[in-house]
């Protein structure tokens, strides 16, 4: 069994019940010893939080918070800021799943890589394809060709694509990353409350790489590719326009606060 540390974990759902629930229950049955899980409910128009906080997850560990309102993905992962006493924590998609004890490995390797302040593992989609999630830092043109590139495939767009999620570098060992990606974020606690968690600016969309340069302030950020886990990844920018105009907006933001300088790695 891998060494034990004190962790946390917090999961912010909106709607589809079913999905975080084996979230939730991948987590608790892969995850021994000393874990805080929480749960907390955007205000899911469906009835998510209701059925969330009448569920009997058989494991004290789970903690369920129903919001009023929907305050959007990072405002929703700080109401538990507050709360946290872990040595690290897990930020976490509704739609992943654990296979094995994936965050005591990722616990167990940033305690051994002091320099290190956030971690990712290597994420692969329900059917074993694997996920090019880590970055390199944001540009408005790496945005821009990310959502024709999938349009256009051999295209410019395409290949600055792949140049933007590191495609063209050995993603085997461990490597330093200056994006890593909300899906799944492994940060020493201290840090994250150091930096007050996510920018409350953000409503949706971005606010992961305006973490990771926050983060990048206090210590390195790395792809761990060794530990893995699934996500359904939910695309939803490229489909729905209401959307898009929202990660528009973020994107408007982060680069109003971060510039438009490109990064090293």
């Amino acid at each position: 069994m891998s060494e034990q540390y004190s962790l946390s974990a917090c999961i912010v759902s909106y709607c589809d019940y079913d999905e975080v629930c084996a979230a939730v229950r991948s987590v608790l049955a892969n995850t021994p010893g000393d874990l805080a899980l929480y749960v907390v409910d955007n205000a899911s128009p469906d009835g998510c939080g209701t059925r969330l906080a009448e569920t009997d997850f058989a494991d004290p560990r789970v903690q369920v918070i129903t919001l009023p309102e929907n305050v959007g993905f990072g405002r929703g992962h700080n109401t538990v800021l507050p709360f946290l006493k872990s040595r690290f924590h897990f930020i976490l998609n509704p739609d992943i799943l654990l296979q094995d004890d994936v965050l005591h490995a990722l616990a167990g390797w940033l305690e051994d890589h002091p320099e290190a302040a956030m971690a990712t593992p290597q994420l692969y989609y329900p059917d074993g394809r694997i996920q090019h999630l880590p970055r390199r830092k944001p540009t408005p043109w790496a945005l821009f060709a990310r959502q024709l590139a999938p349009r256009f495939p051999g295209s410019v767009f395409d290949k600055s694509d792949r140049h933007y999620t590191m495609q063209d570098e050995d993603l085997s060992l461990p490597r330093p990353i200056e994006f890593c990606t909300g899906s799944f974020m492994a940060v020493r606690t201290e840090v994250l409350q150091k930096v007050g968690g996510f920018d409350e600016d953000y409503f949706m969309y971005v606010e992961d790489a305006d973490l990771t340069q926050k983060i990048l302030q206090e210590g390195r950020v790395y792809l761990v590719p060794q530990y893995h886990a699934v996500h359904a990844w939910h695309r939803a920018p490229a489909r729905d326009a209401g959307k898009f105009k929202m990660q528009l907006g973020s994107m408007i933001h982060y680069f109003k606060k971060w510039g438009i300088k490109k990064g090293s790695v």
